[in-house]
């Protein structure tokens, strides 16, 4: 009856200029609301996309655009989001429409009946985001990975996999208990408290200056940027692709209202860097969300179905900053013009006759900043390189890593071609990423993680191999993303170093300031390659992180500085993100990990061992079950051994934990790999990597620790290689000594083998 009224009312009338979709729904009304929601999503993601390309080619690119665009959704994610986005924009129609008639707040899904919902699932394509994929029909399951890593497990293949909301270990809580930030409503109190701006917490609690930096006497730079580097692995999190409004049509831009997907930062009174006028902010956006998410009972069931966020990439330790997270980008990082299995390199450049990655055929400004760098208005510019994951271009420690990743697989492919000439290329890509996987998975939990989390954390939280178990949701909880494994942005130090082959100041090419290091390709290309940058993040420490000496400037203050004059500020957007996301407080997470909850200050001041700190937490925040978990989890004092305090270690280790015992294809699980192979794997060093693909000839044999009488330099000779042996298969012998030609009982019942598979 009332879809009937609203029909015969004229609401959601379609311009004519719509197209229809070739598709009906079973209510007229809920069809025109669905096409006139289309073509609002629609206009905006053409006119952001001609926005955004307009800036880019006319050299206008803003920080926030920069951001922006790094944090843009692509391929299969695009899609992924575009469906989200038709879901809210009908429902939001829906409900304004029927408001407008009744003048009362009424849940849109309320009104709509469940063939209604699951109908408008269909034509929106968010039902082919959850519908789960016949893994049978899939060849060679249970020996390799799927790029998107659907089908890893094989009772719930979307499990882990790539463009899956993140998983929740505690429930969110957004302004409205539904959708909306917290802190959206400024007025709102939370526990009694108004939420304070993430700017004034930022300049409050995370200002300092450089020349306060204390190095870390225990761990190098590249604990700093192997984190980066996994964290990459692990979690992307997309922004919507709109830069306007979807409801009033206004630029993220150009205003300081709050309007889907705009979530601009407020600047306070008297900061000392942004002008702080009544209409002043930082431009930012929300992050997408996953469909169907976001609107009350549309579950079915009739409970509120809280906003999630995408994670666009594979839930697991498997290289997708290397190969891709989707099935299109992995095919095109591919040398299909090859038969050896190899990745697709740089054709115009070569890094001291070793390879380089390959240019982004997009030709876009963004990486174009030499010229203003240099103020050199003759020098080359080059575009931005490619890779499994889109923010390789965001420093060059960071695209150092990527290229020595790359040079590693194609190492492997030619290795493996020589020792199995019978290979065909897709089985000789296959096996080198299998192998390139299992070496993050060890680099990680044997190498790295017990530098961040400190022996007791290592053995309470991650312990021994479990083995595989189906039931362990491997899926990466919005908290650690958004929160936790961001503790190593207080790591970065104000410079990135480069060093000569003796492990001091490159002569030629001398350090670079952090914020001069943001989108440089071409300082990689044409001011030595990726060996000084080696060197420095090997050679030299890691910032520590201390409670009076937090976040550099670079990274405060002067976040894509060069590409205008507004910089951003990564600390408040670390906060604001978390408040996006709907985290609960510092509190909650400490209650989830057992740990004692800190009611005043005098309780605060003992947990963070800092009287001075917890006041001033206190004065911000008024309770400590308001303060953004990221600050409250960098706050803390240092776990014995680690680098993380007993909130991250917890978060982090819990994290991991669930990530290798929810993998089905992880290297220690029986059937994976051989015995042998096992054995070959765990061998191999990160520091023997470099060796192996790079021009540089001596390292310390750990490379996460800083060189010292512990940690010498060694020459690249005395680390051991990865022995392929094991993974040499013999292909059957012909002639009339079949059976005979083998000296041994093995080659012989192989060969008995390879004669009853051909019969």
């Amino acid at each position: 009856m009332l879809l009937s009224v609203l029909l015969i009312l004229g609401l959601c009338l379609v311009p004519s200029q719509s197209k229809p979709t070739g598709e009906r729904l079973g209510s007229p009304f809920l069809q025109k609301c669905f096409e006139e929601a289309k073509k609002i999503v629609d206009d905006a993601y053409t006119y952001s996309r001609e926005e955004s390309l307009r800036r880019v080619r006319r050299d206008v690119v803003k920080p926030h655009d920069a951001l922006r665009l790094l944090k843009q959704p692509r391929g299969d994610t695009r899609s992924a989001v575009r469906s989200a986005d038709y879901m809210a924009q009908t429902l939001r129609l829906v409900q304004e429409k029927v408001h407008r008639v009744h003048k009362r707040s009424l849940n849109a899904t309320d009104l709509l009946t469940e063939q209604d919902l699951r109908e408008l699932a269909r034509i929106t394509g968010c039902e082919a985001r959850i519908r789960n994929p016949p893994c049978h029909n899939t060849p060679n399951i249970n020996k390799y990975r799927t790029i998107t890593s659907v089908c890893n497990n094989l009772n719930n293949p979307r499990l882990g996999a790539s463009n899956t909301p993140f998983t929740r270990w505690l429930p969110s809580e957004y302004d409205d208990d539904i959708s909306q930030p917290k802190g959206w409503d400024l007025n709102r109190r939370f526990n009694n408290f108004l939420l304070p701006l993430v700017r004034q917490v930022s300049n409050s609690i995370l200002s300092t200056t450089d020349a306060g930096v204390v190095n870390d006497t225990e761990y190098a730079h590249m604990v700093t940027f192997f984190g980066q580097w996994n964290d990459h692995d692990l979690s992307f999190t997309p922004f919507s692709p709109s830069i306007r409004s979807f409801s009033n049509g206004l630029n993220c831009d150009e205003s300081c209202e709050h309007s889907e997907p705009c979530i601009p930062i407020p600047i306070p009174p008297g900061d000392p860097r942004l002008p702080s006028r009544p209409d002043s902010c930082i431009p930012a956006f929300r992050s997408a969300p996953a469909c169907g998410t976001g609107y009350s009972a549309f579950n079915f069931g009739g409970e509120p179905n809280k906003r999630e966020q995408i994670n666009s990439l594979t839930a697991f330790l498997d290289l997708g900053q290397v190969y891709g997270s989707d099935e299109k980008l992995a095919l095109n990082l591919r040398d299909l013009t090859s038969d050896s299995g190899l990745l697709r390199v740089n054709t115009e450049f070569m890094d001291n006759g070793h390879e380089l990655l390959p240019f982004h055929s997009l030709q876009v400004q963004m990486c174009a900043t030499r010229r203003r760098i240099t103020n050199d208005t003759n020098a080359r510019e080059v575009p931005c390189f490619i890779a499994g994951d889109g923010r390789v271009d965001e420093n060059i420690a960071l695209t150092s890593i990527h290229t020595l990743f790359v040079r590693e697989h194609n190492r492997l492919a030619r290795q493996l071609k020589r020792l199995n000439p019978h290979w065909d290329s897709e089985t000789l890509y296959q096996e080198a990423r299998k192998i390139m996987g299992a070496y993050t998975q060890i680099f990680v939990f044997r190498d790295y993680l017990p530098h961040i989390l400190g022996p007791d954390a290592m053995r309470r939280h991650i312990g021994r191999y479990p083995g595989y178990n189906s039931n362990v949701d491997p899926s990466i909880a919005n908290v650690f993303a958004t929160a936790a494994y961001r503790f190593a942005h207080l790591a970065i130090q104000p410079a990135l170093f480069r060093l000569d082959p003796n492990y001091r100041e490159h002569p030629q090419f001398p350090s670079v300031p952090l914020f001069k290091a943001f989108f440089t390709p071409w300082r990689v290309i044409f001011e030595g390659g990726v060996d000084p940058v080696l060197r420095g993040l090997l050679g030299r420490p890691a910032k520590l992180g201390t409670q009076d000496n937090m976040l550099v400037d670079a990274l405060r203050e002067r976040l894509f500085e060069f590409i205008q004059h507004l910089a951003l500020d990564l600390g408040a957007l670390n906060m604001q993100r978390g408040r996006d996301h709907g985290l609960p407080g510092y509190n909650a997470w400490r209650r989830f990990c057992g740990l004692s909850q800190p009611s005043n200050q005098a309780e605060l001041a003992q947990v963070l061992r800092n009287p001075t700190l917890a006041q001033k937490l206190l004065e911000l925040y008024g309770t400590p079950e308001n303060i953004d978990v990221w600050l409250g989890g960098v706050a803390e004092p240092f776990v014995p051994g680690g680098r993380v305090g007993p909130l991250f270690a917890c978060l982090i280790g819990t994290q991991f934990q669930k990530i290798r015992g929810g993998d089905r294809l992880w290297y220690q699980n029986p059937g994976v790999f051989t015995p042998q192979q096992r054995q070959a794997l765990f061998a191999v060093t990160l520091s023997r990597v470099i060796c192996d693909n790079t021009g540089i000839t001596s390292v310390p044999s750990d490379a996460f620790s800083v060189i010292s009488n512990r940690n010498r330099l060694v020459p690249c000779y005395t680390l051991p290689r990865l022995n392929l042996s094991p993974w040499r298969e013999r292909p059957c012998g012909f002639g009339e000594n079949f059976f005979i030609q083998g000296t041994n009982r093995s080659t012989v019942l192989h060969n008995v083998m390879c004669f009853l598979e051909m019969k």
